[in-house]
């Protein structure tokens, strides 16, 4: 007797609609940064974290480059970096980094990392390490760092960074506070605002930018008050962006929104007083960060000239 076997069948992702599109990476640029990272040891989030910019970024000599190795202590429900016991971290990075921006001509660049929970310090000393590597080997080069919450460490981790003086800022709180326990759950949104707020405490001069995924489940409102809680903490610069689906593992994306949404986003972060906005499918973190960088500059610039 014949038994019919019942195949399961493979899960169907959603077809991304014609806005969120890219090119696949190709091109000599492309090739040549990633010659670098691989001949220096570096890991870069854009690979790690399946930028749909890689493309683009990389075929201009842009990266952001991830420090403290490529496996996180965390592992949150977006994001497709590496979960686990990461390795030890490599003294030769900071001056890797200052190699691999002084190759590229850069004038800015983007530092990131990993979460790094088992670090006494989280690994706030690298970042400092790397910044002085920066200063010293390329000392035009803008710096905007990327950091992780620090859980637990945030205080003097924060004091330490911001003695370096960095350029940007930057913590992403991410989503809304209700998402937290299921996209986020390693992490606090309050003690992530905290985090950004000590930053101006500390040195009102350096630019602090924070960003959020929409597509996850959030409402309107919700995104509204996040805009609010961020101005609070006198956030400068505010990024909204398309989340996307890494790997079926991953959280799904509940919606797809249209760039017209993400403008009328826009429009309402500036009316609240955000120095700059980025807010549109493909709006990432690093995205088109050294023009920003110079944006937001010329921003406070102008601000302040209208105070004398």
């Amino acid at each position: 007797m014949n038994v019919p076997i019942s195949i399961p069948e493979r899960p169907v992702r959603e077809r991304k609609p014609d806005w969120i599109r890219v090119k696949a990476p190709t091109g000599a640029g492309f090739n040549e940064t990633r010659k670098l990272m691989r001949d220096l040891n570096l890991n870069t989030v854009c690979e790690e974290a399946a930028c749909p910019n890689i493309g683009e970024c990389w075929t201009k000599k842009h990266a952001t480059v991830m420090i403290l190795g490529d496996v996180c202590t965390r592992a949150c429900a977006f994001c497709n970096v590496k979960t686990g016991m990461p390795r030890a971290v490599d003294p030769l990075e900071p001056e890797h980094v200052a190699i691999a921006a002084a190759k590229m001509g850069l004038e800015h660049i983007v530092i990131t990392s990993v979460d790094r929970d088992d670090l006494p310090d989280g690994g706030a000393s690298q970042f400092v390490k790397v910044i002085e590597a920066l200063r010293r080997n390329t000392p035009n080069t803008t710096i905007e760092i990327l950091t992780p919450d620090f859980r637990n460490k945030a205080q003097a981790a924060v004091e330490d960074i911001v003695t370096a003086r960095p350029d940007v800022y930057n913590h992403n709180l991410e989503t809304v506070p209700r998402l937290y326990p299921t996209i986020r759950p390693g992490a606090r949104y309050y003690a992530s605002l905290r985090l950004l707020e000590t930053v101006k405490r500390h040195d009102p001069s350096i630019f602090t930018k924070s960003g959020v995924m929409l597509g996850l489940g959030e409402e309107r409102m919700e995104v509204h008050q996040v805009m609010d809680d961020m101005r609070s903490a006198d956030i400068d610069f505010l990024t909204m962006g398309q989340y996307l689906q890494p790997t079926p593992k991953h959280t799904k994306v509940m919606d797809f929104v249209t760039p017209a949404a993400f403008d009328a986003y826009a429009a309402i972060a500036r009316a609240k007083g955000f120095l700059l906005v980025a807010a549109s499918p493909l709006t990432r973190s690093s995205y088109h960060a050294g023009d920003d960088f110079a944006k937001m500059r010329d921003a406070r610039a102008a601000q302040l000239a209208k105070k004398r």
